[in-house]
């Protein structure tokens, strides 16, 4: 048993060295976690407070993404935006993924008239383009971070739900649940302890490959002005922050969303990684 746990980490290794990609992917996300976590160790400048006689520096040693243009450090605003931004994402992928579980799990366990009035609901939201209805619920809602992600998290309830069904009407079929059934166990009983935990594999799949788009949703609302009000940092404010400088400072716009970019890239390999996993685990 001992000789094989080096042999095991010897090959894990191999295989991550056989895929850079995934690697910096990690590392990227670290990174930003980290950001989120603690911004200080990043960065010492304020990234609120800046000086006038600083403004539009472009990117230097001092600066790294340059100043805007009231003279801020560019780079302490997205490193404490990372925050703002992570924690709409979780919060809409929660709001999304704890909803449409339900939505789900009660329309494939339910069947009959429960399915099909929940599943009608849901194509009603699918058939609605999503940026189209996070606008109007922000609207219903009212401005703000916590109101953006918990639109965008409604907005991706529909695929969450039908991922969830599709797995519960598999699952409620098998051997173990109706070994349950014969053994006294009833209704939600079946449901929380058989065939929900049985279900989750690609939910968590789905929630991990939709943090991506979620976190694009969200940057494009405040982007829009829904989301921080300033002088806040959020990534998609500080891309529309520098849009009318496009010409005289390009570092504005560009590095926020080379961030932006950069993170739902990582992220998206990082969930292809884990869900290419989980199949061949199966």
């Amino acid at each position: 048993m001992t000789a094989l746990a080096p042999s095991r980490s010897r090959s894990r290794l191999r295989a991550l060295a056989r895929q850079p990609g995934l690697v910096l992917s990690v590392l990227v996300l670290l990174v930003v976690v980290a950001w989120a976590l603690a911004p200080g160790l990043f960065t010492a400048q304020d990234p609120v407070q800046g000086v006038v006689a600083q403004r539009l520096r472009p990117p230097s040693a001092e600066h790294w993404f340059g100043t805007d243009y009231l003279g801020r450090d560019l780079y302490a605003r997205v490193v404490h935006g990372a925050a703002l931004s992570l924690s709409a994402t979780v919060v809409a992928v929660g709001v999304a993924l704890v909803a449409g579980a339900l939505i789900g799990a009660l329309a494939g366990y339910a069947g009959g008239w429960v399915d099909g009035a929940l599943m009608r609901l849901m194509d009603v939201l699918l058939a609605i383009p999503g940026l189209l209805l996070a606008l109007a619920l922000v609207t219903a809602l009212g401005f703000g971070v916590l109101q953006v992600a918990v639109a965008v998290g409604v907005v991706s309830v529909a695929n969450f739900a039908r991922v969830t069904r599709a797995e519960v009407l598999t699952v409620r079929h098998a051997d173990f649940v109706t070994a349950a059934r014969g053994g006294g166990v009833r209704g939600p009983g079946v449901l929380v302890t058989h065939v929900l935990p049985n279900s989750a594999g690609p939910v968590l799949s789905l929630a991990a490959l939709d943090i991506g788009s979620i976190l694009l949703t969200v940057s494009a609302l405040s982007f829009l002005g829904f989301g921080a009000a300033p002088p806040t940092p959020e990534w998609g404010a500080l891309v529309a922050g520098g849009r009318d400088y496009l010409r005289a400072a390009w570092w504005l716009t560009t590095f926020p969303g080379l961030v932006i970019a950069v993170v739902v890239l990582s992220t998206n390999r990082l969930a292809r990684a884990l869900e290419q996993r989980r199949r061949e685990s199966w």
